[in-house]
């Protein structure tokens, strides 16, 4: 019987990697992240993990009694979105706020899609942004790292508003204030490159994503360095180590394609200088993501690779 012709449905390549491994493997990649918000925000930060992990995980659990469904909470999707959102949050944020916060995100943000594999934007975003419109003024109040808690500016704001620049070197280890997993560029930087090396995470968008904001962000500066940040410092500050390489990289919320992500990248990185320099906020992370979370399809509609023999 050698040499039978054997006709079945795609996928025709199999791997041995599964949802779970890969999400196992985000986990392991924001390892660094978490030791630098624990480390620098103490009890704070521990708390809001653990409200955040309560939330999603409980809101997974009774979605799938609801839907009559077997538990998802295997797969460790919903382990990951709580981690997520508790990184993109201030320290000091109620735990009932960030309970609600991470049961917006799987409630909201992928169950009522479908499920994982449906949702149209990255959850725990979906998360922020309703913490964001509900509770601004908690959402907008940060402390400095240690044990004092005392209230501080972001160095994004301080830039904005006041024109006053952090030291880099501040902003590379994570001595700064800020939402609890986004002050170490460093810890995030080796995170990420344990995400892509490991082959979790597609490394075009986190390149055309911080190569976008560094080329753009260096124009205004070179023409008014006394008014405008250095590409390092828009690298470096805010939430777009952990934007670029965790959140931008989710594959069901981005292009599928190679030529769609580095427009997805390119997209967002325009989006963020765009927001971070004449916006109203001193952040754009989270709605560049968003905003081409939602073009995603159409993307993916106009970059599909063409059929041998067959036309676009």
């Amino acid at each position: 019987m050698e040499g039978r012709l054997v006709v079945a449905v795609s996928p025709h390549i199999r791997a041995e990697m599964d949802t779970r491994k890969v999400m196992m493997g985000v986990l392991i990649s924001l390892v660094p992240g978490i030791v630098a918000g624990v480390w620098f925000f103490r009890w704070h930060a521990l708390v809001l993990l653990a409200s955040c992990l309560a939330g999603t995980l409980s809101a997974e659990a009774s979605a799938c009694i609801l839907r009559k469904k077997p538990s998802t909470l295997g797969d460790l999707s919903a382990a990951v979105t709580g981690v997520l959102l508790a990184m993109v949050l201030p320290p000091t944020l109620p735990f009932w706020a960030a309970f609600l916060g991470g049961v917006v995100a799987v409630g909201v943000g992928k169950q009522v899609f479908g499920g994982l594999g449906q949702n149209i934007f990255n959850p725990a975003l979906v998360g922020r942004a309703f913490l964001m419109a509900a509770f601004p003024v908690l959402m907008t109040t940060w402390v400095a790292p240690g044990p004092e808690a005392v209230t501080v500016a972001t160095p994004l704001a301080l830039m904005k508003f006041d024109h006053k620049a952090t030291p880099l070197l501040d902003l590379l280890v994570g001595k700064v204030g800020g939402c609890m997993g986004e002050t170490s560029a460093l810890a995030l930087l080796i995170g990420g490159l344990f995400l892509v090396l490991k082959g979790y995470a597609d490394w075009r968008i986190p390149l055309s994503y911080l190569g976008t904001v560094a080329v753009l962000g260096a124009i205004p500066w070179a023409f008014r360095p006394d008014l405008y940040p250095s590409p390092m410092f828009h690298l470096l500050a805010g939430g777009l180590m952990l934007g670029a390489w965790f959140m931008a990289t989710d594959p069901v919320t981005t292009p599928v394609t190679k030529v769609g992500r580095y427009m997805f990248g390119i997209g967002a990185g325009v989006l963020v200088v765009v927001i971070r320099l004449w916006g109203g906020l001193p952040e754009g992370v989270m709605y560049s993501i968003l905003l081409m979370n939602a073009v995603t399809p159409l993307i993916d509609r106009y970059t599909v690779p063409v059929p041998f023999g067959g036309k676009r």
